[in-house]
Order: C-alpha cells, then structure tokens, then sequence
C-alpha cells in the first residue's frame, strides 16, 4: 500500500510527464474510498468480500444447544403455580427392540455347560442343526449351568442373560447373533413431569444418547446389561414411589446502586418476621425459608430498591421422593454469564420429619472447580428459598473485573409436591395434574 501511495504523489507532482513514468489520468470508473482499512495485508473495505479461515466440521454451537426439553426445563408460569398436585398412576412400559425372528420350536433336554463363553455354549447346543452363532460383540465371559428340559428360545435366552448378552434370530440365514449391546423402547406416561423426572433419573444414570418423542411418549435408548439393570431399577423406584418433587427456580444477578453491599437485614420489616422462617447459613452464602406472601414479585420488587436485578435464568426439574437431580444454569441462561458455569443440585425426600409432614431437601451449589455451597433446609409445603450472599466474584477467573464487589447471585427456589394416586381412585383420565385447593389442599397437608 505504501509503495501505491507514494506512486500517485509522484504522478501528482510531475503533471503531464506523468506519461513518462507510466502515470495515466484517473479514470472515472475507478472507485473512490474515503478509508482503508488494512488487516493482516488485506484490504478492507465496503466492496470487500470477508475471508474466513476454514472450520473444523463440528456441529454449530447454536444447533448443539438446541433441545425441544429446553421449552419445558426453561418456563416456569410463576401466576399459575400450584404447590400441591396429583396425577394418576400410569403403567411404565420398556420393551426391547431389534430382537428378530422366533426362534424354532426345538426341545432342549439334559444339557450342560462348564466355563464357556456364550457362543461356545450355544454352539455346542446347536450341534446338528442349520443355526449358526454369530458374534456381533466381543463377549469374553464364561457361562456355566444346565438345562434339564425346555425349548429353545428359553434356553438361549437363559444362556444370554448369564453371559449379560443379547441375542436376535434371522431365520431367513438361520443366524443367531449375539451382541453385548442392545436398543429399548420405554413407553412413558402421558404427564410431562412424570416424563421430565424419568428423564432427569436416566441422565443422573449417565445416559445420555436418549431419544425422546414427545408425541408418542416414548423413549428410545442404547446400552448394555449395566444400563438394563439401572433402567430397570429406575422404573422400579419411580412407581413405588407416591410423590415427586417438582423444583422452579429464578436465579438472579443483583447490582447494587451505590457503592455498599445489599442490606438484607431489610427484609425483615419489609415482610415481617412471620414470613422468614429459618436461616441456614452456608459455607459460602444464606438460605433464607420464607413464607409464600416473599415469592418472585415481591422479591424483585424489594431489591429493585436497592439495585438493579437481571434475570440470568429460569427453570425447572422433577425428581422422585428421596431422589436427587440437578438444574443447570447454563442450559436455561438468557445469555451467556459468568454464573452459567454454576450447576444446583437438589436431593429431597417428603414425608414424616419428626412428627410433621415436611420436604426434607440438601441443596448444593457447584461449578466446574468443585461445590461453592450446601444447604441443608426442612420446610413445610408452600415455603420458598432464598439464596443469598453468593458473590459474583466467585465466578469471575480474570485477576481483574469490571463487576462491582458487592454485586451478587440471588436465587429463588419453590418446591412442589406430585402426588401420584391410584388412576380408579381419581376422575383424571388424561394424565394432565390437577391442583389442590381449598378444602382438599388443607386436607394433604394435615395427613
């Protein structure tokens, strides 16, 4: 560009010799730019088309964050919240896919094995016959028993368990394959929360690959004997139990006004005594449980006097009795923030607590560096949480910030109870929750 320069200021002062220089005139189709912009040797400017280095083939970061749960975790409707529901009790379906032909009707009498893998097993018990066995998956356990009568479907299906296979029959190869891996369908009940702590269950299990139609209510998922025996267990704890535990949760910055910290001693003559409950203090941090008159409007209205509050996130989750789950700050955030790397985790369990029905529930605070915070908070149904004193500053990793000191997280919390009841015993035939109120909603909470 410099060398351009200097050229046209020679053509500019030598006028008409220009020619001998090889200077021309200025044409008129030649553009004219009032500024140029130069960025590592490329010229920058209106008429520019970007350049862009070239991208790994990874997934979008805005399509890896999409998720039709999203609309169900990331609302909560707060005007129409009803702290006790019930729901009727819905049979849980899981049936396994990909299990292929039957199998012939073969009798299987007096048959033993001793220290053999599964297919070696079966391959000595189909002596004689068109079937042969195929390994789909390295299967190295060895299998030992014996089969005093029977047919053979029962028979391969005993061996396979034993050997925590899975087995399909092709009968038009005549092939039974064996796998240490297989597919289920879960059929689910028709309430979403249901759905969301079955959900919330099998990810605390570590599943992650799990396909969810919305429509149908159906699950369909991958795994090996381990994950079977954990969904199995799931489904088996889910409908013994007889109540969930829905959390919504509001999760706020506050930035105070002035240079001073929020006076939360305030509060007290605010709502008065009655409606501050208890106070359990935190390794880092307070939770406050308070009556249902302190909920999202009139907390944000009593800290809107002191500082601006900005919603960073809102959700909810659905765990069963005596469960534990987590609510991800990140997956719900209106943007991204320092806080979103903060995950709360909640384990609750309802019923008897010294003589009172109560939610017994430990609340944790954690980020990627390890847990901020815990609490540990019986309260009676209707109470909500308030979480405070948790500096913005203890997500901040730079040495210097922007963010005044006194600027804070604040957390709302509102525990609800689902009460499952027997379907013949309720009019609810569409699994939609209804609420308690009144005389009935009086009635749960002396039982």
């Amino acid at each position: 560009m410099k060398i351009i320069r200097h050229l046209f200021n020679l053509c500019a002062l030598v006028g008409g010799v220009g020619l001998l220089f090889g200077c021309t005139p200025r044409q008129e189709n030649v553009p004219q730019y009032d500024t140029l912009n130069v960025v590592e040797n490329f010229v920058i400017d209106e008429n520019s088309v970007p350049i862009f280095p070239k991208k790994a083939a990874l997934t979008t970061d805005t399509a890896q964050r999409f998720s039709i749960e999203l609309p169900k975790r990331c609302t909560v409707d707060w005007n129409n919240q009803a702290v006790v529901s019930v729901v009727p009790e819905e049979p849980i379906e899981i049936v396994r896919l990909g299990v292929g032909d039957e199998l012939p009707e073969l009798a299987v009498s007096d048959y033993e094995f001793r220290q053999l893998t599964v297919k070696e097993a079966l391959d000595k018990l189909l002596e004689g016959t068109n079937i042969s066995v195929i390994e789909d998956g390295e299967l190295t356990e060895t299998i030992s028993g014996s089969i005093t009568s029977g047919n053979l479907a029962d028979s391969v299906e005993l061996m396979s368990k034993m050997g925590r296979a899975y087995y399909s029959y092709d009968a038009e190869n005549q092939e039974i394959h064996l796998d240490h891996r297989a597919k289920w369908l879960l059929k689910m009940p028709k309430n979403e929360s249901i759905i969301m702590a079955l959900l919330d269950a099998m990810h605390g299990a570590d599943m992650r690959n799990l396909l969810v139609d919305w429509q149908d209510k159906t699950v369909v998922f991958e795994g090996n004997y381990q994950t079977e025996r954990e969904v199995a267990k799931i489904l088996a704890d889910v409908a013994s139990k007889k109540y969930m535990i829905a959390w919504d949760i509001d999760v706020y910055r506050v930035y105070p006004r002035t240079d001073n910290p929020i006076i939360w001693m305030n509060l007290l003559p605010a709502f008065g005594d009655k409606n501050v409950k208890m106070s359990v203090p935190g390794v880092v941090g307070r939770a406050l449980v308070v009556g249902p008159e302190i909920n999202t409007k009139t907390l944000q209205e009593f800290l809107s006097q002191q500082s601006n509050v900005v919603l960073i996130s809102q959700g909810t989750f659905v765990i069963p009795n005596g469960w534990q789950s987590r609510f991800d700050i990140g997956q719900c955030s209106k943007e991204d923030r320092l806080e979103t790397d903060l995950v709360i985790g909640a384990k609750a369990t309802y019923g008897d607590f010294g003589g009172k029905n109560k939610i017994d529930a430990k609340i944790v605070l954690r980020t990627s560096n390890g847990e901020l915070s815990s609490f540990t908070i019986p309260s009676d149904v209707g109470d909500n949480y308030v979480i405070i004193g948790i500096p913005t500053h203890s997500f901040v990793t730079t040495p210097e910030t922007l963010i005044s000191p006194f600027a804070e997280l604040v957390v709302f919390m509102s525990p609800r109870i689902i009460s499952i009841v027997d379907a013949n015993t309720t009019p609810i035939a569409d699994g939609t929750e209804v609420p308690l109120v009144g005389d009935a909603l009086r009635s749960f909470l002396s039982e």
